[in-house]
């Protein structure tokens, strides 16, 4: 038995309606569930949807201890190339920490890096993984 692919990526963290703020202003997403008081899993938890139709992410956000240390474990957000510049305005408009893009080979894609406030790293990239194989083939 194999995977049919990502079922949902969860993200803990101190403030529940802040990351909501991050989520639908820099990634369109749209809640789509709020436990409220009735806590059936860890704690307080809010589901999101993030891109269209049956493509879309299940993103997932439940409060706790989110403190992380920063590394470059990420999650990766597709956007369209000509959206970084508006994206870019949106998260410095939440005072969020942008980090400096690593070196690229030219056709992999541009990418948009930030920080939550949990230390959480978020990629918005513009580019596809066909693309990029393509330019690093021998």
């Amino acid at each position: 038995m194999t995977s049919s692919g990502l079922s949902h990526v969860t993200f803990i963290v101190r403030d529940l309606d802040r990351m909501e703020r991050i989520l639908t202003t820099v990634l369109g997403a749209v809640r789509v569930y709020d436990s409220g008081s009735a806590t059936y899993s860890l704690s307080p938890e809010r589901f999101f949807l993030v891109g269209d139709g049956d493509a879309a992410t299940w993103v997932a956000i439940m409060q706790g201890d989110g403190g992380m240390p920063r590394s470059y474990n990420h999650v990766a957000f597709q956007v369209e190339r000509g959206d970084l510049p508006a994206l870019r305005e949106k998260v410095a408009a939440l005072g969020l920490e942008l980090r400096p893009p690593r070196s690229r080979v030219d056709g992999e894609g541009d990418s948009l890096y930030f920080y939550d406030d949990d230390g959480h790293l978020f990629e918005l990239h513009a580019g596809s993984l066909r693309e990029r194989l393509a330019v690093y083939a021998p």
